[in-house]
């Protein structure tokens, strides 16, 4: 899961986005001068038009949500649950063990506590850090094709985002 070649990734979903981008649709050179050349000829320039901006403006906002889905690895490991018919975890299936309900309770303690940019600092390096293990795990259960393990796992890694988001918004001034 975490073998990810994010540079090609980019590369993929910005060819992606050139080549659908709205903006390319709707500014061919004028063909039919008028309406009645375009109607002798059998076409409908402006539906047509309106329909392959359309058709574009849905698969760029499709090729979007699938880049942002791929790039985050706990958003990825969701959704290779899904394609293997696995459902996530919910907030109230909890089989997180007390250890690991005690580690997150003590950072979320670490996070109210702080101060300082030091000590946000340090508990954001702990977050990443455990963020970078928990990624490495679910890659491992993947690779075994132990979804049920990557589920608990992803679980996890869902404290840990919600924990990411607490930080940013101490972060952020009021």
């Amino acid at each position: 899961m975490d073998c990810l070649d994010v540079q090609r990734l980019q590369r993929r979903f910005r060819s992606l986005q050139r080549a659908l981008h709205p903006d390319r649709f709707g500014q061919r050179p004028p063909f039919p001068r008028n309406l009645e050349e375009a109607s002798a000829h059998g076409l409908v320039v402006e539906d047509d038009e309106k329909k392959e901006q359309h058709y574009s403006e849905q698969h760029s906002s499709l090729v979007n949500k699938a880049y942002q889905t791929l790039l985050n690895p706990l958003s990825r490991g969701l959704y290779l649950l899904e394609l293997n018919g696995v459902e996530p975890a919910q907030e109230t299936d909890c089989d997180a063990d007390s250890e690991f309900l005690t580690e997150i309770m003590e950072i979320n303690e670490k996070l109210a506590e702080s101060k300082n940019e030091d000590s946000l600092e340090e508990t954001e390096t702990l977050i990443k850090v455990k963020r970078e293990e928990l990624t490495k795990e679910v890659t491992a259960a993947f690779e075994r094709d132990d979804l049920q393990e990557a589920k608990k796992l992803l679980a996890k890694m869902k404290y840990f985002a919600n924990l990411e988001d607490k930080l940013k918004n101490k972060k952020m001034p009021s």
